[in-house]
């Protein structure tokens, strides 16, 4: 009984203690990470999906951050695809930055950074590598974008639905190109189909011709395409100064490319992600018009992934914070986004995560380019 004197104030002093401990976890800034293309032949993406997530971090730190907590971005150079510079980048962001979070981009870079991540426990968000190998590569990274071999899954449908039989394929030697080619050849054989000619081809080629001279002699019915970036458009405007008439198809479309492409690109069909900068939803509106006013052009949907991201992330801030304890962390941050999976999406609609592959679902929509410009034709479901 002697010693309840003390008691009861040194139970106060720890709990005060741990409370001023939790209290202090919380971060000056929510400082972020992203590994992109900002030098190389891939730099366009870089500076869209850079621009799509530096957009939305203004309009939060512009209201006052997350409960007073602004973010701040720390962007390292992966040099369009480079799985060493994308380490190095990837070592310097999680060892001298500390950062639990950090976007991602292109195939080969986020898959040589997926160990880091893995031993870290540091949490990867990826909205613009389609490559297969990205499905249950780790149980840190999850992918706000439709995958390639979904869109590959939707283009065959479409080809079948055109009554086409005979394909041929123009593809990146790579992971993103063969996996696709690899992963949608059985599905399509098993609907009646054929493969007449397959050819990959460098990353970053500028002459298609030895490629589009054997796939012309093969006679399909019609061109597939597994390519990203401006490949597509040189390809397609080579095929048809070649007199190649039949129809071609792809999983891509960027303005960029279209623009190399030309009056070639006339009829070109895209299964690709869905998001309509014209479209009527009020966030959509809001965050085209905040985009535009900052880089003087409207935003497509690379940048409107790392937009969308940048909210998904604030979610998971506030989800991991509310449940209290060591909340700014990767596996704290995880552990909110496997609980809470759907999100609103700038797309309209919402957004769902597969937290056993890291996946996603969200629009996604057959496009015909008329006149140098993507117009939409008609939603697109893939399972």
């Amino acid at each position: 009984m002697k010693h309840r004197g003390w008691i009861l104030p040194a139970i106060f002093s720890l709990i005060i203690l741990f409370g001023a401990s939790a209290q202090a976890q919380a971060p000056k800034e929510f400082k972020i990470g992203a590994i992109l293309a900002m030098t190389g032949a891939g730099a366009w993406y870089g500076q869209v999906m850079s621009g799509g997530f530096l957009t939305a971090m203004d309009e939060i730190n512009g209201k006052g951050g997350i409960d007073g907590i602004k973010f701040k971005a720390v962007v390292e150079d992966h040099q369009s695809g480079s799985g060493a510079a994308a380490i190095s980048g990837f070592n310097k962001l999680v060892n001298v930055d500390k950062v639990p979070f950090s976007f991602t981009s292109f195939t080969a870079p986020t898959l040589s950074i997926v160990p880091v991540a893995n031993e870290k426990h540091v949490l990867l968000l990826n909205g613009g590598a389609v490559g297969p190998k990205l499905v249950k590569a780790s149980p840190y990274l999850f992918n706000n974008r439709m995958l390639a071999v979904m869109h590959g899954v939707g283009l065959i449908h479409r080809a079948k639905e055109r009554g086409f039989t005979k394909m041929a394929a123009l593809y990146w030697n790579d992971d993103a190109g063969i996996g696709t080619h690899k992963y949608v050849e059985p599905r399509w054989k098993a609907m009646g189909g054929t493969i007449v000619a397959a050819e990959a081809h460098p990353l970053g080629a500028t002459d298609y011709k030895p490629y589009l001279s054997k796939i012309m002699a093969a006679n399909p019915d019609f061109l597939a395409l597994w390519q990203w970036s401006k490949d597509w458009g040189i390809a397609v405007k080579q095929a048809r100064e070649m007199g190649f008439t039949k129809p071609i198809m792809g999983i891509e479309f960027t303005p960029d490319a279209a623009k190399l492409a030309g009056a070639t690109a006339d009829g070109y069909e895209a299964i690709t992600d869905y998001f309509d900068p014209k479209g009527t939803d009020p966030w959509t509106q809001r965050f085209v018009a905040n985009y535009k006013a900052k880089y003087k052009k409207e935003p497509e949907f690379y940048a409107a992934n790392y937009y969308e991201g940048v909210y998904i992330l604030a979610e998971l801030i506030k989800k991991a914070k509310a449940k209290g304890g060591n909340w700014w962390n990767g596996k704290a941050l995880r552990d909110a986004l496997v609980e809470i999976k759907k999100f609103p999406s700038v797309y309209g609609g919402h957004i769902v995560f597969n937290p056993e592959d890291g996946t996603c679902r969200k629009k996604t929509a057959l496009f015909v380019v008329k006149g140098g410009d993507r117009v939409f034709q008609k939603y697109m479901e893939i399972k």
